[in-house]
């Protein structure tokens, strides 16, 4: 991996979103080959690195409390209907990459479906987690 390619600023900050998975290479492979993610940096036995669009995704298994983190246990969602965040993507062309994804394995909960400022549909990842995939439609009302 190129240094450029890594989430690590030598100024400001990044911004990457971490992902609790079951399995890292099943999670690799759905982002990797359905979503085209780049398989940036693997750690045997530990994360994944994932270069996706302009920003990072980090996945890893979970675990037990840490001396920095001594409360908290990471794990994957435990009910794909009960949502308490979830990524949102931006793009051109919805219809494309709906199709496109669709095809290379991602399942779509609906087609897209016009909401007026913009078109959206959703997919889960292997573990659950729901993306949004969206696209401005340019149409704004007169609140905005």
């Amino acid at each position: 991996m190129n240094r450029q390619d890594f989430p690590a600023p030598t100024e400001g900050f990044v911004v990457t979103h971490m992902l609790i998975v079951d399995d890292v290479d099943r999670s690799v492979d759905f982002y990797v080959n359905a979503l085209g993610a780049t398989d940036l940096m693997r750690v045997p036995d530990g994360p994944a690195i994932l270069g996706f669009a302009n920003t990072w995704i980090i996945v890893n298994v979970g675990g037990g409390p840490t001396e920095d983190k001594p409360t908290v246990v990471l794990a994957p969602p435990d009910d794909p209907d009960r949502i308490d965040s979830f990524m949102n993507i931006r793009v051109a062309d919805i219809q494309a990459i709906y199709e496109e994804w669709s095809a290379a394995g991602a399942v779509f909960l609906t087609p897209p479906q016009d909401r007026g400022g913009e078109i959206r549909c959703y997919i889960r990842d292997p573990d659950g987690y729901l993306i949004e995939v969206g696209q401005s439609t340019g149409v704004t009302s007169s609140a905005e």
